[in-house]
């Protein structure tokens, strides 16, 4: 089986809970660590999919950190070539961004925490087995304001208005972090002070985004393989 190549961005915002998942699919990952240095294909061919992780740094930050504009040829490409990608936050951005649309800040400032998300009608019939509505983890200022051509988007909130989007069923993109963990949740908390306590009506208090937190990632961990599914399927199908 051919490799999902995994672009990640910061030391913090690995796979979490998307790693297990995809073992357990028999997928193999290929991780490429940017901030470390490690090197981008050129093309997609060696590669079943690609996944775009999150991070802190803006899409639009090019000059201190070259590898985003690497990033958004090979996007480009593995969109032209019909290969599916799946983006989270700064992924999801990279992919608007990359393929026509824009990215700015967001009206409604800094999203962290726990907050739900509504299905659009197109997200119903992606996701024809989830609730409407539902909480997801989040951690972002920037926001797609201006979606590529052919776009669906699939959730929003009050808080941004594209929480999700969908290409066909080749892309996804999800402005959320459907795939953290609860240690991913505490080191975020203690590392990104600062955010916490700058307040804003979608900034959450610390004590309030670990209550239960356990129990909310357990939670979280089951929404994101319903998710995930749809667009893992797609890879499945070209693997048989």
């Amino acid at each position: 089986m051919t490799a999902i190549l995994v672009l990640q961005h910061h030391p913090d915002e690995g796979l979490g809970t998307l790693a297990p998942l995809l073992a357990a699919r028999g997928h193999a990952v290929d991780l490429r660590k940017l901030y470390q240095g490690d090197s981008l294909p050129g093309s997609m061919i060696a590669h079943a999919a690609l996944i775009l992780m999150g991070g802190p740094m803006s899409v639009y930050d090019e000059a201190e950190y070259p590898w985003l504009a690497r990033e958004k040829s090979l996007i480009r490409a593995a969109a032209r070539d019909g290969c599916p990608i799946l983006g989270h936050c700064l992924g999801a951005q990279l992919i608007t961004v990359a393929l026509g649309g824009k990215v700015e800040s967001n009206p409604s400032g800094l999203e962290l925490g726990w907050w739900p998300v509504s299905l659009t009608a197109a997200g119903q019939i992606y996701w024809p087995e989830m609730r409407r509505e539902f909480p997801l983890f989040h951690w972002h200022g920037e926001h797609c304001v201006t979606l590529p051509a052919g776009a669906d988007v699939l959730a929003r909130n009050d808080a941004t208005p594209v929480q999700a989007f969908a290409i066909g069923s080749q892309i996804l993109a999800l402005q959320a972090h459907p795939e953290v963990t609860a240690e991913q949740v505490r080191q975020w908390s203690s590392d990104n002070a600062a955010d916490l306590t700058a307040g804003g009506e979608y900034v959450q208090t610390v004590p309030t985004m670990l209550h239960a937190l356990d129990q909310a990632c357990a939670q979280l961990a089951v929404t994101a393989t319903a998710l995930y599914g749809p667009w893992l399927k797609q890879i499945e199908r070209q693997d048989g």
